[in-house]
């Protein structure tokens, strides 16, 4: 459920209103959930991906430039062009052409990516002329809420705390109450506000100002097929990644030990991605937390189900929800890119011409602040090294294809 309070407060700093958002968070995690249970019958749990929301704001939006309407739009275009790769299909194709340690490289940039943007968010991280970036002052109130807000949270999370992070958010949302009140100032830091908790009502109508507001023509350009191929295809690998993860973990695997349902699956993942943008919210997406509920006992669509209808209250909870800060959530962020680690234990890093190019894919996403730099120099690095030491098996034809995508995203300035 966590989704529910970081979505917003992240696409929020796209210049998407807070409450908006929540509303089409709470939308989309509702139908799509329901049509995990109903149509695909896994227990697995849809909602806006984490790491998408990420690409969406910060490298869609404010690193390229483009209205937060016309990213929607891309979000649209990228929810049909996996519509039709599973209608068609070719998912198993399209899993050839990019190569596992790419895969597993970016999964793990994206989570250093969301990492960087919680320190970020909590001023822990802050511009340095002299070293490019630091860390904040300890003894400021701020940034010391949020090591006490991490800390805590981890320590849950280590222990198994049913409910760790969301318990970690309003606990740092408590502690940090008295800032600007009692303790500090928190107008000292750039937060905008003289407080850093501000309560503004426990109940408020749905916001539906974001339904349909997504520009279909303007997104639907030469410019923006990059941003719209990025959206796709990391939706697609997150998906795939995840469906064959919780079936592994929970035994929902069909006779030839695929992931149960798997073409149901993809095409609500699809379906999720393409109600997005219509709703205003970045791309749906399987959770990998749906284990969880697999772990205590979840088998059948029933699981996906009741999760999907435990969102609906929210819709009408947004001012209460306002009221987290961006320390609270920050937390969360940094676990949450932990938590998306695991995948670099699976590349070979004594095999240099396989690692390389997915060490170079991991580490540009979050220098480069763009989850769209570390695909294209992953692709790239790698269709020349494999060629240089003379593995050009290995560089399928469908990466060339993708590679010409690449070097036009390069020359075109995204």
């Amino acid at each position: 459920m966590y989704i529910i309070i970081v979505n917003p407060s992240i696409l929020s700093q796209a210049g998407l209103p807070f409450s908006g958002v929540l509303t089409a968070t709470v939308l989309l995690s509702f139908f799509c959930s329901l049509m995990m249970g109903l149509y695909a019958r896994n227990p697995i749990v849809v909602a806006p991906g984490m790491g998408l929301n990420a690409f969406f704001t910060f490298t869609a939006v404010k690193g390229m430039g483009i209205r937060p309407e016309v990213a929607l739009g891309a979000v649209f275009w990228a929810g049909i062009l996996f519509l039709l790769l599973s209608l068609l299909n070719v998912r198993s194709a399209i899993v050839r052409i990019i190569p596992l340690p790419i895969r597993y490289a970016v999964s793990a940039g994206i989570g250093l990516f969301i990492t960087l943007i919680g320190f970020e968010n909590a001023r822990f991280i802050i511009a340095n002329p002299a070293t490019l970036v630091g860390i904040a002052r300890l003894s400021d109130p701020v940034v010391l809420t949020f090591v006490f807000g991490l800390l805590l949270t981890a320590v849950l999370v280590v222990r198994d705390v049913p409910g760790a992070i969301i318990i970690g958010i309003v606990l740092t949302t408590l502690a940090a109450w008295p800032i600007g009140r009692y303790w500090g100032d928190a107008s000292a830091i750039n937060f905008g506000q003289r407080t850093l908790v501000n309560f503004q009502g426990l109940i408020a109508a749905p916001d539906f100002s974001l339904l349909g507001k997504l520009d279909l023509a303007g997104s639907f350009s030469w410019a923006l097929w990059p941003v719209i191929f990025a959206f796709a295809f990391t939706d697609l690998f997150d998906s795939l990644s995840t469906f064959v993860g919780v079936a592994e973990a929970g035994g929902i695997q069909d006779e030839n030990g695929q992931p149960r349902n798997l073409n149901r699956s993809l095409l609500t993942d699809a379906v999720s991605t393409t109600l997005a943008g219509l709703l205003g919210t970045s791309p749906g997406t399987a959770y990998i937390e749906s284990a969880v509920g697999i772990a205590q006992g979840g088998r059948t669509g029933l699981t996906a189900i009741v999760a999907g209808c435990c969102f609906l209250p929210f819709l009408f909870l947004s001012p209460l929800l306002s009221v987290i800060p961006a320390i609270a959530t920050a937390p969360a962020l940094v676990l949450v890119g932990a938590f998306m680690m695991k995948p670099i234990t699976r590349i070979n890093w004594g095999q240099l011409d396989d690692a390389l190019p997915a060490f170079l894919a991991l580490v540009l996403i979050p220098f480069s602040y763009s989850i769209t730099q570390g695909l294209i120099w992953g692709f790239l690095s790698w269709t020349v090294i494999k060629v240089a030491v003379g593995k050009r098996r290995d560089v399928p034809l469908g990466l060339w294809i993708v590679d010409v995508f690449c070097v036009l995203a390069l020359f075109s300035g995204h």
